[in-house]
């Protein structure tokens, strides 16, 4: 795995508007580091180092800056008196940093360092800094000891020698007013605060303040908006003090300012080589320190107010094929985080000590030969189960002590399609399509609920785990309540896991029968796939309740729920094709049957 170039910093907060590009940044700056009295180098490069930053210019660089630097049509010059008067003073490694940090827009850090030493290298010739000397190192460190090219100033002439200029005003900063979170602020969130993926530990994914109602919801304008980075972002941000904190598609998090929508800080994940950002659903909040998922499925922590790191630990290896498209769950000092993937023996989640990174615990979401349930993968060996992935943030309950975590389903089915004939085996595949009740202390496994038995349709139960009070034969009950794909509603007696009851949206023609008192649910024999056949099932796997999150109003005891009408066909794939499900399907979208055209309903 190529390695992570990682400082220590304290960060400072700059706003390039004719710089690379015209947003607010933020800059590096090596802290904790006496500095000794020493001259600078003098900045040098050579031609050819040039030469090949030009080349690179005009491959990665042209199509937004424009060919001469200065003619782009949608970002900002790099070069001319505004670019030379805002960089005049700073070291090379300053507009190095911004440039690996923060370009090509599509893919930051993609470029190796050599090459964005020579883009600098570049910029400088075109703007009038001739080569000489030594190549321009690529090395932040000694880039910082370079001194700047100092270009001439235009026709302003200058500051007068001893004036001073007044203070700079001090912009109001909620960063300076950001409090710690405690337990006690994560059991019963602030009204004005989201500190969580669905806001609370019970995942209700509901905010109780009431200044917009249906009396001035028709009044609605445009305070400020923020443009996220290119690519798919399904994370939820988080509120806090009147700080937004936002991840968005590319592993970069964004503290702002939730009142203007000002930039406060940064973090830019720079990814090795060949790793592909993917999807993120949530973050934590936690103490001074906010918990970050990232696409080479580290954990990393960093300090709230700065952005600055504090630690970053490695929860799984991706080079055996892990990643992580969840979100982190903070609760009694852990971080709580599910793996995602395909990786031989499954998948895990992992806990780790919110204040020093060691991982604390680590739950298999597979169950292993010689343990409970490991009989019931249809007798596979170790390495070839697969599944389980936790792609959803887990939810917690204060009162009995327990995390809830959802390992979906596997795309390999067709090893558990049909049941061997050995003793004690079954074909259930646990703990996929389940609820987990983990300890959070220990990781140990209090109780589980298994919702779909051999799921052979990729219809997951991944989703939010909700914890509700609700009256069970008159007595107030606190129940675990989840739906997975099918749009059926478990309820679950949250302390022991015990089956209460279903509710069936109707969207669904898999499940036949739920038995009233296991929850156990029977599937229609004739709609299993890998028999040759086509199967037309209802709904379709992307869900008739995906990955779009419920949201609970305890006040009226209603649940929220987006859904999506649309059903398959699981279609046989011929000889030697792969599939979608390793049965030999792929699954096709038809509408619904007697559908009247829309397929969106809240």
């Amino acid at each position: 795995m190529t390695p992570i170039r990682c400082f220590t910093h304290r960060w400072r907060i700059l706003t390039v508007p004719t710089g690379l590009a015209a947003w607010p940044v933020v800059v590096a700056v090596l802290a904790g580091v006496t500095a000794t009295a020493q001259s600078p180098t003098r900045l040098s490069f050579t031609e050819e180092q040039a030469e090949t930053g030009r080349a690179a210019y005009a491959e990665r660089c042209a199509s937004c800056h424009g060919d001469n630097l200065d003619d782009g049509e949608v970002a900002p010059p790099l070069k001319g008196v505004d670019f030379r008067e805002r960089w005049r003073a700073e070291s090379p490694e300053t507009l190095f940093l911004l440039t690996s940090d923060t370009m090509p827009q599509d893919q930051p850090g993609a470029l190796d360092d050599a090459t964005y030493a020579a883009l600098v290298a570049y910029i400088y010739q075109e703007n009038g800094t001739a080569p000489r000397g030594e190549v321009l190192p690529d090395d932040p460190d000694v880039l910082a000891a370079i001194s700047p090219p100092r270009w001439s100033r235009g026709g302003g002439g200058g500051l007068a020698p001893g004036a001073a200029l007044p203070p700079y005003p001090m912009a109001r900063n909620p960063l300076t007013s950001l409090s710690p979170v405690t337990d006690a602020m994560l059991e019963n969130v602030a009204p004005q605060d989201w500190l969580l993926w669905r806001r609370t530990y019970d995942a209700y994914g509901f905010s109780p303040l009431d200044a917009i109602n249906r009396s001035n919801v028709d009044d609605l304008r445009v305070a400020w908006s923020w443009s996220l980075p290119t690519g798919p972002n399904e994370s939820t941000p988080i509120v806090h003090d009147g700080v937004l904190f936002i991840y968005g598609y590319g592993d970069e998090v964004q503290a702002l300012d939730a009142a203007t929508g000002d930039l406060l800080w940064q973090y830019s994940r720079r990814l090795p080589r060949g790793t592909a950002p993917s999807v993120k659903r949530g973050m934590s909040l936690y103490g001074e320190r906010l918990y970050v998922p990232t696409s080479d499925v580290h954990i990393v922590a960093l300090d709230a107010r700065t952005g600055r790191v504090v630690w970053d630990k490695p929860v799984a290896d991706r080079e055996e094929g892990y990643r992580m498209t969840g979100g982190t769950l903070v609760a009694r000092g852990k971080v709580m985080v599910g793996t995602t993937g395909r990786a031989g023996g499954g998948n895990y989640i992992v806990a780790l000590d919110a204040e020093t990174g060691e991982v604390a615990w680590r739950f298999a979401t597979i169950a292993q030969p010689g343990e409970p349930f490991g009989n019931s993968w249809n007798a596979l060996p170790v390495e070839e189960r697969n599944g389980g992935s936790v792609w959803i943030p887990g939810s917690y309950d204060p009162v009995n002590n327990l995390a809830f975590f959802a390992p979906g389903n596997t795309y390999d089915t067709g090893p558990l399609r049909d049941l061997v004939s050995q003793p004690e085996v079954t074909n259930d595949a646990l703990y996929l399509d389940s609820t987990l009740a983990l300890n959070p202390d220990t990781g140990e496994l209090v109780w589980h609920f298994q919702h779909q038995a051999n799921g052979q349709w990729d219809l997951d139960w991944a989703f939010e785990r909700q914890i509700i009070q609700l009256p069970v034969n008159g007595e107030l009950k606190r129940l675990v309540v989840t739906t997975g794909k099918q749009a059926i509603f478990d309820l679950l007696e949250a302390d022991t896991g015990k089956y209460v009851s279903s509710i069936d949206l109707g969207l669904q023609n898999l499940v036949t029968a739920i038995d009233p008192v296991t929850g156990a649910k029977t599937t229609d024999p004739r709609l299993l796939p890998g028999d040759g056949e086509t199967k037309m099932v209802c709904p379709h796997v992307s869900g008739g309740r995906g990955w779009m999150p419920t949201s609970y109003d305890a006040r009226s005891k209603v649940v929220y729920v987006p859904i999506v009408e649309a059903c398959m066909d699981l279609v046989p794939v011929p000889d030697g094709e792969r599939g979608s499900l390793s049965s030999g399907v792929r699954w096709t979208v038809r509408p619904r049957p007697e559908s009247d055209g829309n397929y969106g309903r809240l």
